[in-house]
């Protein structure tokens, strides 16, 4: 089965932090990142990676090609056609008049 990936800051919060990155940028771009750091009550360097791997996560989310072989590939196409029977409660939301339609 496909695995998601969970955002998750307290995971990165609470991991211990014993890797560097560096990085230039302009004393704009840094006045800009440190007006927002401190708008949302964050030190920069926090700030700057919540932010980053909110957006790797979401580059990972949004991938759209993936790579199979022979028998991964066939397992997938059988899923695709025999997909499992919907749910009690998948039903019971199709049979519900939209939110946008009341």
């Amino acid at each position: 089965m496909a695995r998601t990936v969970q955002p998750n800051s307290n995971r990165r919060s609470l991991a211990p932090k014993d890797d560097v990155i560096q990085i230039r940028a302009s004393a704009s771009m840094k006045a800009v990142l440190t007006r927002a750091a401190a708008l949302r009550g964050q030190k920069l360097s926090e700030f700057m990676l919540d932010c980053a791997c909110r957006e790797a996560e979401d580059a990972i989310l949004n991938q759209r090609t993936f790579l199979l072989d022979a028998e991964q590939h066939e397992r997938f196409l059988a899923m695709l056609d025999s997909p499992p029977a919907p749910s009690e409660p998948l039903q019971e939301l199709f049979r519900r008049k939209p939110a946008w339609e009341c």
